[in-house]
């Protein structure tokens, strides 16, 4: 990685800053610092319903409390503004009827609930069962629609490769693993798999750093990026943050906000040791230290092939 390298995070100001995404904050910080690059902080608050008042700001207070910083951002502008994806839906117009004038996409109206009867493969990812191509043939007809249609994209029949920086080989058939997934929903916003990626390239971002529970996007981010014409970032998906007894971290329980941690008068440095520890990075014993205390000892190289990290317990 040389200094053109260009991390970010994108947190979504749906509810506070949890330790899940604490730990991904500052793995991308170091990731991003430690080879001299830029680290961009990106908020995506696309799903405008589920946007809470007041999380942005809690969300880089917490950043910046736990000793993080970066070059571009809402609150410090940068080249490619603005960095709030709400802004940023021209964009995703453009992507969209882009795709649309090349015959790549067409409307549904299928729910869920309808997937689920007809789908002859379930598959329970992230956008529920695969979708088995009802409206293909039929969603660009002028036609009475059950409720507002989404907008699907036509994948196409092939083999996704990519090679993950922690994770190794990635090899998905995108059609046959998920179907054709939502760019738009009915209500009009814009699917989260297309504004990341119209993001990113925009923004010339070179590598994404998440958790490993984000995975399973990295093939369609990646069909998407080459359709729209692009070179993918590299993807590198580190362990994800776990509770003691190796439960996932559920974003509403106690103790997990940062902000819990806060007022419990936990410090950052506190808090920083306990995710560096968990992650098997080098704290070197200590159990107070800083972002910019790891720089030194930063080792990518101990993330990889795991899949699963553990925190010490923070009731």
């Amino acid at each position: 990685m040389g200094p053109t390298y260009r991390g970010r995070f994108a947190p979504s100001p749906t509810g506070p800053l949890h330790l899940g995404s604490a730990a991904s904050a500052l793995v991308g910080w170091l990731a991003s610092r430690s080879v001299g690059g830029a680290f961009v902080v990106r908020v995506e608050d696309i799903d405008t319903p589920r946007v809470r008042r007041g999380m942005e700001t809690e969300h880089l207070d917490d950043l910046r409390w736990l000793g993080l910083d970066w070059d571009e951002g809402t609150d410090v502008g940068g080249a490619f503004e603005p960095y709030r994806q709400s802004e940023r839906t021209h964009l995703y117009d453009r992507a969209l009827g882009e795709l649309q004038r090349r015959g790549l996409t067409y409307l549904c109206d299928c729910s869920r609930a309808d997937i689920a009867r007809v789908a002859s493969a379930p598959h329970e990812g992230d956008e529920g069962p695969r979708y088995p191509g009802t409206c293909r043939e039929r969603g660009h007809l002028d036609r009475a629609w059950k409720r507002e249609p989404a907008v699907r994209l036509k994948t196409p029949d092939r083999e996704i490769v990519l090679f993950d920086r922690w994770q190794g080989e990635v090899r998905e058939n995108v059609g046959r693993a998920v179907g054709d997934f939502v760019l738009r929903r009915g209500d009009g916003v814009y699917a989260y798999q297309l504004a990341v990626v119209v993001d990113d390239l925009a923004m010339g971002i070179t590598e994404v750093v998440r958790g490993v529970d984000l995975l399973s996007s990295a093939a369609r981010q990646a069909l998407l990026c080459e359709i729209l014409g692009g070179q993918p970032p590299r993807y590198a998906h580190h362990p994800l943050v776990v509770s003691a007894d190796g439960s996932r971290l559920a974003k509403r329980a106690g103790g997990v906000p940062l902000r819990d941690q806060r007022d419990k008068g936990r410090s950052s440095s506190e808090i920083v040791a306990r995710l560096a520890r968990a992650l098997g990075l080098d704290v070197g014993g200590r159990s107070k230290l800083g972002p910019r205390d790891l720089l030194e000892s930063f080792d990518p190289g101990v993330l990889q092939g795991r899949r699963q990290a553990r925190v010490l317990a923070m009731e």
